[in-house]
């Protein structure tokens, strides 16, 4: 297997890979077997397994992760990733990717990677393409927040893009160790976002973000209704327990207009077919959306129900 250094500056023992997991199946096999065609392939590796019935720990070993067991219950979006950065004290890049990410080229890692050859950009992610036989909602979301053209943002940027500035995902992405820990790393508790969290902070403190279009993953879900509506619920949960990030960005509501109008126009052109069942899909978006920022004024078990992490419940704030 070649191992390259890009550019002469990046070398594999400065990089990590961290994935979490929790019964990945046939999905983490692809994974891992994509993984293993990788021109870069970073020297500290790390799976957090949040105790999987599966094969997941064994084949994680198998091809050179280091596995940290914790209980599923155990975790959290910020606090796990955390826990990742703190147990890989040497690496000075960090790769943060899910288990059902895959890996679209043999040159994804090397590609990601390369923006952090300018010393001030603190994060970079990679695009994220539908998976194969996504139906055409689910290819909307994927083509809308992942365009075909690379970009670097900066706070000067905010004005004009709002929330979408500070847009990136822990599906595949790269942190700057340095940068995370200027701005105190993930948070310890939170039910979802802490990538847009560390992100917003970096722009606030003067760091680039840049979008990678070249590095790619196959990742999409089709969720049920339901699902839909907890994940909605809690993106709402995530940004009324923020408000720093929607006053520092602006709404929320705002981009998801633009969505809107993006989704229609798609499906009018693609799958007319599938516009009522878009069009069923909105308001219910919107409802858990708005029910997530009271959830203040809502009683645990009503969130346990509502959320698509009910765990996050019981996990301690600190």
């Amino acid at each position: 297997m070649l191992v390259r250094i890009v550019r002469g500056s990046m070398n594999p023992a400065d990089i990590a890979l961290i994935v979490p997991t929790f019964n990945g199946g046939k999905t983490w096999v692809r994974w891992l077997e994509a993984y293993a065609r990788q021109t870069l392939r970073p020297k500290h590796l790390l799976v957090i397994d949040s105790s999987s019935q599966d094969e997941t720990a064994t084949l994680a070993r198998a091809y050179g992760f280091k596995v940290h067991t914790i209980s599923q219950s155990e975790f959290n979006h910020g606090k796990t990733r955390k826990m990742a950065m703190e147990i890989l004290k040497d690496a000075n890049i960090l790769i943060y990717m899910t288990q059902d990410a895959i890996l679209a080229s043999p040159d994804a890692i090397e590609k990601l990677i390369t923006p952090f050859s300018e010393s001030d950009v603190g994060a970079v992610y990679g695009r994220q393409l539908p998976r194969p036989g996504a139906d055409p909602i689910e290819a909307h979301l994927r083509l809308f927040n992942y365009p075909q053209k690379s970009e670097t943002r900066t706070v000067t940027d905010i004005p004009k893009l709002g929330l979408r500035a500070a847009f990136i995902s822990n599906s595949f992405a790269a942190y700057r160790r340095r940068t995370l820990e200027e701005i105190g790393g993930f948070p310890n508790h939170i039910i979802l976002g802490e990538d847009m969290y560390v992100s917003a902070k970096m722009l606030l403190a003067g760091w680039k973000l840049v979008y990678q279009a070249e590095a790619q993953v196959y990742h999409s879900h089709n969720y049920t209704l339901w699902q839909e509506f907890k994940r909605y619920f809690d993106i709402g949960v995530f940004h009324a327990r923020e408000p720093w990030i929607l006053e520092k960005f602006g709404k929320a509501e705002g981009e998801g207009l633009r969505y809107v109008r993006s989704e229609l126009a798609f499906l009018l052109k693609k799958k007319p077919m599938h516009i009522p069942k878009a069009l069923i899909r909105l308001p219910i978006k919107y409802i858990a959306y708005k029910l997530g920022n009271l959830e203040a004024f809502l009683p645990k078990f009503l969130k346990q129900h509502l959320s698509m992490h009910p765990h996050f419940w019981n996990l301690q704030e600190n």
